[in-house]
């Protein structure tokens, strides 16, 4: 079959891999009929999360038509249409028991490996590493599904690839986002990183009752994204200073919640920490670039809530943690707990309260991909959400 791989740092190759096959009794294999580069694949593009291998398959925004069955699968059916979550859970553990399906013991093959740098594995991630499981991705034109007695979901046949495909991650991510920063009616909520990610964060904001969403990005066509489809205040932080203006905005208080939904990458506008960030990182000193946790934690409001959704893969340094404490902040994180959002989530398609097409802004065949990944990575062409049909 035809998958796009990781061989590099930029370098992501449109290769010909053996086919997936059954492993376990409870497996599915997919025929891939749509997936989508995530921002945090731009983080294996870009070189930054470790124990990747020349040839690994990427992709975990995936769903397609189910072509084989395990001998002990019983939730689907060949010809099933199904949506497939980003992160692979076994559903019996400690952690699925308790809905803490991103923590599952038991689907990381190599979780000791993931301990060296954790402390605990969290679950195994298809397409993301070999410390996290080391799976194929779905980049491809088919994949192979594990406890999928578990994770993916039914589409209804009314509904097209294009509105359920976000469901595999970006959709739950951004309502989990949400939901973390234990938003009140009436909360004012400032969200850094207008991509993807943020742009369904906008909206779950609104569903969960913000009464104000402050949308922080300096791409053009991202901050009008966020103006016309999520109705948010935007701030240009390479025209404007963050900080001052959120200030200014919440009459001296600063934003009740605030979501980092950039993650390791921030480019901080100029500012002198991103700016020494940047020389630890080609110096090979330092691991991340933390400028939106910074700046969060810095002008949230005091007693406030910080949810990071955006991924970091290592060790930040220069992070003010006596403002944290004495400002008595929380702050909550993760990888998505996909698994809790897909049937609700897709309940909220059906009944139309949100049709997420409205992020897609280029469609290519899986050929495409490595230009695309350029693409998206430099922000050319407008470019916000790739949809690949392999």
């Amino acid at each position: 079959m035809k998958a796009l791989c990781w061989h590099g740092k930029h370098d992501v190759r449109y290769d010909t891999v053996p086919d997936p096959k059954i492993e376990d009794a409870q497996d599915v294999i997919i025929k891939v009929t749509s997936c989508a580069i995530c921002g945090s694949d731009l983080h294996l593009y870009d070189g930054f999360m470790p124990t990747m291998e020349s040839g690994d398959v990427l992709g975990h925004e995936t769903m397609g038509e189910v072509v084989e069955v395990g001998s002990e699968h019983t939730k689907f059916k060949v010809g099933d249409r199904v949506v497939v979550p980003f992160n692979i859970a076994c559903g019996q553990c400690f952690f699925c028991q308790k809905g803490l399906w991103s923590l599952c013991d038991r689907s990381n093959p190599n979780a000791k490996m993931a301990e060296a740098a954790m402390g605990h594995s969290p679950s195994g991630l298809f397409g993301y590493s070999h410390m996290l499981g080391g799976y194929a991705g779905g980049q491809a034109e088919y994949m192979r599904v594990p406890f999928a007695n578990v994770g993916p979901i039914k589409v209804p046949d009314a509904l097209s690839d294009e509105q359920v495909l976000f469901l595999s991650d970006i959709f739950p991510t951004g309502y989990m986002a949400a939901e973390n920063a234990d938003i009140e009616p009436g909360d004012t909520v400032a969200i850094w990183g207008c991509g993807p990610v943020g742009q369904f964060a906008i909206q779950s904001a609104w569903m969960l009752g913000a009464g104000r969403v402050i949308a922080i990005d300096n791409v053009p066509e991202r901050l009008e994204m966020a103006r016309t489809h999520g109705k948010a205040e935007t701030i240009n932080f390479d025209e404007q200073s963050v900080f001052e203006t959120l200030n200014e905005m919440t009459g001296g208080r600063g934003p009740d919640r605030c979501i980092d939904a950039v993650g390791t990458e921030a480019h901080g506008g100029g500012s002198l920490d991103a700016a020494l960030d940047n020389v630890k990182k080609t110096l090979r000193v330092g691991t991340d670039r933390p400028h939106v946790l910074r700046e969060a934690i810095m002008v949230c409001r005091k007693g406030g809530t910080i949810s990071m959704p955006g991924v970091y893969v290592g060790f930040l340094d220069k992070v003010p943690m006596g403002a944290f404490m004495n400002k008595a902040l929380t702050l909550k994180t993760g990888q998505t707990h996909t698994h809790r959002y897909l049937a609700p989530l897709m309940e909220k398609i059906v009944d139309g309260t949100i049709d997420p097409t409205f992020i897609i802004t280029h469609k290519a065949g899986l050929d495409a991909g490595p230009d695309l990944y350029r693409t998206f990575r430099d922000k050319q062409d407008s470019c916000i959400k790739v949809v690949m049909k392999p």
